[in-house]
């Protein structure tokens, strides 16, 4: 995984809280799992100790994939961004042009993604059809039910 991933400070700061957290906290607590399973006796017939092996597995592939994505994330100073046009941590007001219906997005990196709040990945579909397109610019984005085309109307910080 050597993809750069660009992040606000406040992205960022949540993905090292995150693996701050499995790192002293969760990492400890699978240790004593097995501690726990280990003392329960045979090890051949004990499916709590398998479980909590797995589970301590599947605990340092989660630690080891976010430790990659620190190591290729950076951070963006917001104040320098180029407002011409649509980049990561753009927020853009676009236009669907079949049914004129306004939408209004940040475009951020992919785990920060969050529809609810209004924040698409660069790497989704709208995302991508996006980045580069300056304002009366038309965006065409191919999604599964075909092509939707979006007008740019404004793009912010």
């Amino acid at each position: 995984m050597s993809d750069v991933s660009y992040y606000t400070k406040e992205g960022l700061n949540k993905l090292k809280d995150e693996l701050n957290h499995l790192k002293d906290i969760e990492r400890p607590k699978a240790s004593n799992a097995i501690a726990e399973a280990r003392d329960k006796g045979d090890l051949s017939e004990n499916a709590e100790y398998d479980a909590a092996k797995e589970a301590q597995g599947m605990l340092e592939m989660k630690i080891s994939k976010l430790e990659a994505i620190l190591s290729n994330a950076r951070l963006i100073d917001e104040s320098q961004l180029d407002l011409s046009k649509v980049l990561v941590l753009s927020k853009v007001t676009i236009k669907n042009l079949s049914n004129q219906m306004q939408l209004k997005y940040t475009l951020v990196a992919e785990s920060e993604a969050d529809l609810k709040s209004g924040k698409i990945s660069v790497s989704s579909p709208i995302g991508k059809g996006l980045l580069g397109k300056k304002v009366g610019e038309i965006a065409e984005v191919v999604v599964p039910s075909g092509t939707i085309k979006f007008e740019v109307i404004s793009i912010e910080r």
